[in-house]
């Protein structure tokens, strides 16, 4: 797959799924655009990534402001010249009991997670319409939209948001030739290999725990225009653990 010359805009780049996206678009030949609250780890990542010879620009954004979505996309625009395409990555998470989250809390994940997606995927596809080819949306959702533990009310909402609102947008920007798709990443680790035990792979399917390359190489799939057939779906990447009938024996 051939990204050269191609913009696009990551959110949530600067550490972890996130990273290894922006890595794997730099190494195609695409123009990233990073887009991260955290300054120091982002301009780092961007840094890195221009070292190898990437066209990298970092912008500061919190993606639960408005304002700094716009100010994000203008500056992509008048940087580069076009926007192509768009990875919703940002994301966080916080565990506790329904009886002791905060709304101040639920608001923080909700805003974070779900409402920037809809905030950045309009502010991009004002952008993608203006190209001859349209452009693409790729949405990071998790499996936990499908399945869950004790207190994750918060999280698993805006996941099972994510997978809703991608085939809706992927309806409402179909006029447009934007195709939008979701992710669903299972347990995706993105530190040190040896913290992993063995049984950490081989309760998997795949006998292996994912990586973010693994979300990585979906993303250059569903973004690459030749695939512009593949709209409005929500693909499982968890090395089938969601297909794992699992019973205490």
């Amino acid at each position: 797959m051939d990204f050269i010359n191609k913009v696009v805009v990551i959110t949530g780049a600067a550490n972890g799924i996130g990273r290894g996206v922006a890595s794997a678009f730099a190494e195609k030949g695409a123009k990233v655009v990073i887009a991260d609250v955290d300054s120091e780890s982002g301009n780092m990542t961007a840094h890195e990534l221009r070292n190898n010879g990437a066209e990298v620009k970092f912008v500061k954004t919190d993606v639960k402001s408005e304002k700094d979505i716009i100010h994000l996309f203008e500056t992509t625009k008048n940087t580069y010249g076009t926007i192509d395409i768009l990875i919703n990555n940002a994301g966080k998470s916080v565990f506790k009991s329904p009886y002791e989250l905060s709304i101040e809390e639920w608001d923080d994940i909700i805003d974070t997670n779900l409402r920037s997606v809809f905030l950045c995927s309009r502010e991009a596809a004002k952008y993608m319409r203006e190209n001859e080819g349209g452009g693409s949306i790729v949405n990071i959702a998790s499996t936990r939209a499908i399945m869950s533990e004790p207190n994750s009310e918060a999280y698993a909402a805006t996941k099972g948001g994510i997978t809703a609102i991608t085939h809706a947008m992927a309806a409402s920007f179909s006029n447009d030739r934007i195709t939008v798709n979701a992710i669903s990443p299972g347990w995706i680790h993105t530190g040190d290999e040896s913290e992993l035990s063995e049984l950490d792979h081989e309760q998997h399917l795949s006998k292996r725990v994912g990586k973010p390359s693994d979300i990585a190489r979906a993303c250059l799939y569903l973004a690459e225009y030749e695939n512009d057939f593949v709209t409005g779906i929500n693909l499982v990447i968890d090395g089938g653990m969601t297909r794992k009938m699992i019973y205490t024996e």
